[in-house]
C-alpha cells in the first residue's frame, strides 16, 4: 500500500492524514455478514490538513461545502463490496477523484453572440410555433 493518495502531480496526500474506520455494511451476505464489519468510512480533515495549500483548502472549503460537517472534516463511505480491503481501495479512489474534480479549475467562458444563422432559425421556428397554436384556436364564425 503506497504511503500517499496521488490527486494530481503537485498534491499527494499522505495515508496517515486519513482516518479509515471499519462498521457493519448492510446489503447482500449471508451469516457471516453480521459479524464482519465490512463497510469503511473514510475522514479527511480538510480545514486542517497540512498537505493543502491555502489556495488549495480554500477551493475545497468552498466546492466541498455541502459535503464537509461543521468542523471542515469530509466523511464518505463504500459498502459495495463484501471484502473490506476492496471498500477501503474503492473508498480511497473516490476520495482521490472528488478532490481531483474539486481543485479542477474551469475555463472562463468568453461571451459570444449568436450568428446569423441561428438567429434566422430561431426566428424561423418562433413562426412555425405561432402558427401552429393560431391553427388551433378555435374558428371565430364572424370571421366566416
Amino acid at each position: 500500500m503506497a504511503a500517499f493518495v496521488k490527486i494530481h502531480s503537485s498534491l499527494r496526500i499522505p495515508r496517515r492524514e486519513l482516518k479509515l474506520r471499519a462498521s457493519h455494511s448492510g446489503g447482500p451476505g449471508g451469516q457471516h455478514v453480521n459479524t464482519s464489519d465490512t463497510r469503511v468510512e473514510l475522514v479527511f480533515d480538510v480545514a486542517h490538513s497540512p498537505s493543502l495549500g491555502p489556495n488549495q483548502r480554500q477551493r475545497l472549503l468552498e466546492v466541498l461545502a455541502r459535503r464537509l460537517d461543521r468542523h471542515g472534516r469530509l466523511h464518505l463511505f463504500s459498502s459495495r463490496f463484501r471484502s473490506q480491503s476492496a471498500n477501503r481501495e474503492d473508498v480511497i479512489e473516490r476520495f482521490a477523484a472528488l478532490l481531483r474534480e474539486a481543485l479542477r479549475r474551469t475555463r472562463p467562458r468568453k461571451p459570444t453572440r449568436p450568428t446569423a444563422a441561428s438567429r434566422r432559425r430561431r426566428r424561423e421556428e418562433k413562426e412555425r410555433r405561432s402558427r401552429r397554436k393560431r391553427d388551433r384556436r378555435p374558428v371565430d364564425p364572424r370571421e366566416e
